[in-house]
């Protein structure tokens, strides 16, 4: 429909003037513009078009032009959509946000280093943490992940992550959080994560928001790579006839697969 529009435009606006401004040049006999186009457009209509060798050009011109004016308004309004949905997370009130409990577009997580349990740094939980990533960036709204909360709602803090850190604070849990997410999903997938820190109770909790990924997210584990995605409360990974049939609805077009 755009290059049909753009095309039209040509044949209708572009050639006529054209050839008003040709006429002009060659001291044709000056009439107003809008009234040779008139003209024009009248003449291409009723198919007794003179000596018009450019009209296809300039429907080619139109039609391109279409394209090009839709490729940016869906570009425009993707880039809009994104910052309302951003933007309208970021507007959420936090205690709020885990007095609803985990779900679909929201899980809680005590550490990404610190197992509470063994009293000790446990490199498993930064998977973990990576597994419920993918899954969002697989979604097709994304989600919030919260570190320092426990699965009942209970504020942990990350005070214990901090102590694992060469840099312990926020600046170094997230520069920590970040570098598992290039290394193990992909560097390009950054700029759909923004982390923001908040203060409860005296407590730390890093706010992880994760925005739908423009392409598959795998992780790899044990040289295999895995495709996870977000079922109700949790995320688990897809066998591949499965993954095959998601990729399929949720991105739909042809997807050459590249493990991270």
């Amino acid at each position: 429909m755009a290059a049909l529009i753009g095309a039209a435009v040509g044949v209708f606006l572009l050639a006529p003037s054209y050839d008003y401004i040709s006429s002009r040049e060659n001291n044709a006999d000056p009439i107003s513009s809008l009234e040779y186009v008139f003209t024009q457009i009248r003449e291409i209509a009723t198919g007794h078009i003179n000596q018009n060798s450019l009209l296809l050009f300039y429907a080619e011109i139109g039609a391109m032009l279409g394209l090009l004016s839709l490729g940016f308004y869906k570009l425009l309004h993707r880039r809009l959509s994104y910052l309302e949905s951003l933007k309208a997370e970021l507007d959420k009130d936090l205690p709020s946000i885990i007095r609803q409990g985990e779900g679909p577009l929201l899980e809680f997580k005590s550490s990404i280093r610190w197992d509470l349990q063994e009293e000790r740094i446990n490199r498993n939980l930064e998977t973990v943490i990576m597994k419920t990533v993918a899954g969002f960036f697989n979604s097709h709204i994304g989600g919030t992940l919260l570190i320092g909360v426990r699965d009942d709602g209970e504020i942990i803090g990350l005070e214990k992550d901090y102590q694992t850190l060469k840099r312990p604070n926020q600046d170094g849990f997230e520069q920590t959080l970040m570098t598992a997410i290039s290394t193990n999903l992909g560097a390009d997938l950054c700029p759909f994560i923004h982390i923001l820190f908040h203060v409860i109770d005296n407590k730390d909790v890093c706010r992880v928001i994760i925005s739908p990924a423009m392409r598959p997210v795998f992780l790899t584990q044990g040289n295999t790579p895995k495709f996870f995605v977000r079922t109700g409360g949790g995320t688990r990974d897809l066998n591949i006839q499965e993954a095959l049939e998601y990729v399929a609805r949720r991105w739909k077009t042809p997807i050459t697969i590249n493990p991270a």
